[in-house]
């Protein structure tokens, strides 16, 4: 199965995307491979295997898509663009904000937004705790950048009472959960398969409280 069928068949047995179109996946394929080739000089992403990126860093992504709320989205600590990228190539409607104080890596997102002409996003350099925007977020998602708690601490001024939390766990993180700060509530945790990948995948959805300072 080359590339194309793999995403295809892939996005198709998350269950919630009926057709893909060509165009979306050459452009999760030209994703892949600049970020292979990156990879070679600036360490991006610690997997350069196409094939383990389909299923680890791509469907991973994508498995958060149905999760989202609204139209404005914000990607903290983006990296290499995971989840954002991927995301915003499968729906094109929404705008996504790809945070990262990585200077090579914002630098590879700036490429990939050209090269792949995606409209839908905006690249930051900037330390998330620095981050100030006059958006109103809808959605902030954070895959595999620190404990519950710390992007709660780090996205208090950012997270809204209206917007959810979307964080992005292997195993059930259990004792994370206990820790949450006062002020914040779990309100769902999705138990997440992500085709071809053989391991656990959580994501946990967090709210502020009404009445909480920013």
């Amino acid at each position: 199965m080359d590339i194309s069928e793999r995403l295809k068949s892939g996005i198709q047995n998350l269950g919630y995307v009926d057709e893909v179109q060509q165009t979306q996946l050459d452009q999760f394929e030209n994703y892949l491979k600049l970020l292979k080739k990156w990879n070679l000089k600036f360490n991006i992403s610690g997997i350069s295997d196409i094939d383990r990126m389909i299923s680890a860093h791509l469907l991973d992504s994508l498995s958060l898509w149905n999760l989202l709320s609204g139209n404005n989205i914000l990607d903290v600590g983006s990296g290499g663009g995971l989840p954002g990228i991927p995301l915003s190539i499968l729906d094109p409607k929404k705008s996504f904000t790809l945070l990262d104080s990585n200077g090579k890596k914002t630098r590879f997102l700036f490429q990939v937004k050209l090269e792949l002409g995606l409209e839908n996003i905006e690249i930051v350099n900037e330390r998330v705790e620095n981050y100030k925007s006059s958006k109103q977020f809808d959605t902030i998602v954070c895959r595999a950048f620190s404990s519950i708690a710390n992007v709660i601490d780090l996205t208090s001024s950012i997270l809204k009472e209206d917007c959810s939390l979307l964080v992005m766990k292997g195993v059930y993180p259990s004792e994370e959960i206990k820790r949450l700060p006062e002020g914040y509530r779990v309100n769902a945790i999705h138990a997440v398969n992500v085709p071809y990948l053989q391991s656990d995948r959580h994501v946990i959805e967090v709210l502020k409280e009404p009445g909480m300072p920013l």
